[in-house]
This record gives structure tokens, sequence and C-alpha cells, in this order.
């Protein structure tokens, strides 16, 4: 899983992930290459990711998620935000601490507890493609990096 994190597009980061994003997939990969599902928000979640100048709001549902009186908040992985009732949300701003390395921190969330939280994004972007690279753990604790892959839509 050998990858480069800057931006070849116009080779600034910050300038090439400006725009609206929509979920091409999402994958998570333990360290031998092995993949596991999110049970989560599921194997394709529909979602979309804005990024404006210092400021970013990103939404993940999932596809098959029906409606439920109770709302059941999900603990979050390592570097990673919770979610509630297969539904995660959240906006703030965002730093690129070097060409692929951009640290996002969460002003808003569907889930309190994820107020306040950075956490930190390898991200890529070729063209209309981003893709967006980090370390978290599953739901059970196993160390995974998930792989998002966007097409940017505006």
């Amino acid at each position: 899983m050998g990858h480069s994190t800057s931006s070849a597009e116009s080779g600034t980061l910050s300038q090439d992930i400006l725009g609206v994003w929509w979920p091409v997939s999402r994958e998570d990969w333990t360290e031998a290459g092995e993949q596991r599902l999110d049970p989560i928000l599921g194997a394709n979640p529909i979602g979309i990711l804005t990024y404006a100048p210092k400021h970013f709001a990103a939404q993940f549902m999932r596809r098959d998620r029906v409606s439920d009186a109770e709302a059941c908040a999900s603990p979050s992985g390592a570097n990673n935000t919770s979610a509630v009732n297969g539904y995660d949300a959240y906006f703030g701003t965002y730093e690129v601490v070097d060409s692929g390395t951009v640290l996002h921190t969460l002003v808003g969330s569907i889930a309190p507890g994820n107020i306040g939280l950075s956490v930190s994004r390898d991200l890529q972007v070729m063209g209309n493609e981003l893709t967006i690279r980090l370390k978290t753990t599953s739901s059970d604790g196993e160390a995974v990096t998930r792989v998002l892959v966007w097409q940017r839509i505006g």
C-alpha cells in the first residue's frame, strides 16, 4: 500500500482540495493486507465532503440505514470520529501541515464527543480524484488503514 501523499494537479494541496466531493469507495485494510468491513457505516456509505479555504464539512450515511427511535452512538476508532445510528457528520477547520498531511479540527459534530477533536489525514489529489488515507482502528480495536476515494462534483 505504498503511496505518495502529495498533490499532483497543481502541486499545492491547499488549492487542489477545494470543492465538493462525492464518495467512490471507502475501504479498511489491515497491515497484513486483509480487507475489513466497517459495521457502523457499511461497505459503501453515501456521503459528501466539502473543502473551502480553511474550513471543511463531511457527512457519511450507511446506505441501508433505517429509521430507529433510539439514536445509538457508535464508538470511534483511534484518530477518528463517532457515528450516531449509521450517520456521521462534522465540520470545522483544517490546516495543511506538509505536502500531503491535513489536520482537521472539529468545531461541530452529530456526536458531541467529537467536538474539539483533531484528526490527521493523508490526502492526494489526482485530477478530479481525491484519495484520503488515515490510520485508525476498527470497532473491535484492530489497527487498520482506511482509504477513501472521492470524485469532484463541484
